[in-house]
């Protein structure tokens, strides 16, 4: 992600980027060590200082062992679930809520961070109909990551036929939580701009919850330089309580290699504002054109003083379009994992000393079966159309281990008419054979063993 990102500072925008309060560094360079800081200061390594052009320096040591595999058998995963969970010497726990409009990329990034699929992913809203949670551990921390519903509101779960619980689950999810992430799909030009209406209420109910930024998909953004507005539209100015001051400097195309100094600063204790200094150069790259035409022009956005949060009662939600209670802002596209252990560096980092919720082999609370039906309704979601998949019920009518170890599944598609019957099954019997070879795939995936599915569709009766 660091290339990509490093070329928005090239050749046509030269950002200049202010903290108008004293305090560290909200943009700059990632920490050579990977050492623990005070919760209060923001996080050097996010992905503004990316989008800035500034080159991070990747920590030593990977993140990660990899990951345990689901059980596969209900019992041994209720064994693991209701056990006293194993502790080290000095565990940290850190529950973690996402929230966002729906199709965001929620159950995408929930799957990077684990490094294991276990939610479903699709490209049609409302994948996910409940709260799950994910268990990602590390050496001695524990992130609880509550994997929740799109929110939504009352028609649009009549709309769908989704259940009650997808109103209630992702504020339930807000009160068990020590921090929320707040995802973004910066692909989408019609609500890239604002928060939703359902996001903003959700935060301003629980404004003792620490809140980060997340902007998802920025590969998908052709403008890069789009992104530091969006920024600026969806934290009102401001973060970690400091007030930003963005100004833009649009220069024309040229062949130039020639990059200028990149000068990024602070306000001083002693003083309202620092003088500039260049920290860093920006990196090279093949940067952005020019679509705005504007020449060599410089344009400036100034933010307010900060404004408190408790202004966000319900007429103060009305006009509102951002948050100006975030602590920490990161770009990142997960679908491919790019800046996703940046991410998950900060969220551990985040963890506060307590016991550990669960055993260390647990990936999921879901249950085998719960993980096996939600990644073949994914695939039923991707190949039906419209509502048609949302219909569809899912029985399990084998699940059982064969002889050499292979995981053996045998479910029953319901649908209410011939007519999806014949949707689902597919000229040839192309469609259902199509869905039965991937989801048996991701399923090899997450449980780590062969495992033979038959999926059969029958009309309900």
């Amino acid at each position: 992600m660091a290339a990509p990102m490093a070329a928005v500072a090239a050749r046509s925008v030269r950002w200049v980027v202010r903290a108008a309060a004293a305090g560290p560094l909200l943009l700059g360079p990632a920490p050579s060590s990977f050492v623990p800081r005070p919760a209060c200061c923001s996080g050097s390594s996010s992905a503004l200082g990316s989008i800035l052009g500034i080159p991070s320096e990747k920590p030593s040591g990977a993140l990660g062992q990899h990951p345990p595999p689901l059980a596969t058998s209900k019992e041994e995963q209720e064994r693991l679930l209701r056990g006293r969970p194993d502790q080290p010497r000095n565990p940290k726990v850190l529950r973690i809520a996402i929230i966002g409009a729906p199709n965001a990329g929620k159950s995408t990034l929930c799957n990077q961070l684990l490094g294991r699929k276990v939610f479903p992913v699709s490209k049609k809203v409302h994948t996910t109909r409940c709260k799950a949670r994910g268990v990602v551990t590390h050496e001695d921390t524990q992130l609880i990551i509550l994997d929740t519903p799109g929110l939504t509101n009352p028609f649009k779960v009549k709309r769908h036929k989704l259940d009650e619980a997808m109103l209630t689950d992702p504020w339930d999810s807000m009160k068990h939580a020590d921090l929320v992430l707040v995802l973004v799909d910066v692909s989408d030009h019609w609500t890239r701009n604002s928060l939703s209406k359902e996001v903003l209420k959700c935060l301003s109910r629980f404004p003792q919850v620490p809140s980060v930024l997340v902007l998802n998909k920025v590969d998908l953004l052709k403008k890069k330089f789009l992104l530091l507005e969006l920024v600026n539209e969806l934290t009102e100015g401001i973060v970690n309580g400091k007030k930003l001051e963005v100004k833009a400097a649009f220069e024309q195309h040229s062949s130039s290699s020639a990059k200028p100094p990149l000068p990024i600063t602070q306000a001083s204790p002693s003083e309202n504002r620092a003088p500039e200094s260049s920290l860093n150069q920006a990196r090279g790259g093949s940067g952005l054109e020019n679509h705005s035409g504007v020449k060599a022009s410089e344009c400036s956005v100034v933010t307010g003083e900060p404004q408190g949060l408790a202004q966000s009662g319900p007429k103060g939600l009305r006009d509102r379009k951002g948050w100006p209670g975030f602590q920490e802002i990161f770009m990142l596209a997960a679908l491919h994992g790019e800046e996703v252990d940046t991410l998950k560096r900060y969220l551990l980092l985040q963890a506060k000393p307590g016991p550990w919720e669960f055993h260390s082999g647990v990936l999921t609370s879901q249950s085998p079966q719960e993980v096996c039906n939600n990644i073949i309704r994914e695939k039923i979601l991707e190949y039906l159309p419209l509502e048609v998949p949302y219909g569809v019920t899912q029985v399990t009518e084998m699940w059982e281990e064969g002889e050499c170890g292979e995981l053996l599944i045998v479910q029953n598609l319901l649908v209410p008419r011939k007519s999806h019957m014949m949707m689902l099954i597919g000229r040839g019997g192309q469609v259902i054979s199509r869905i039965a070879q991937e989801a048996g795939q991701d399923l090899m995936n997450t449980f780590l063993c062969d495992v033979r599915l038959k999926l059969k569709v029958e009309v309900k009766s």
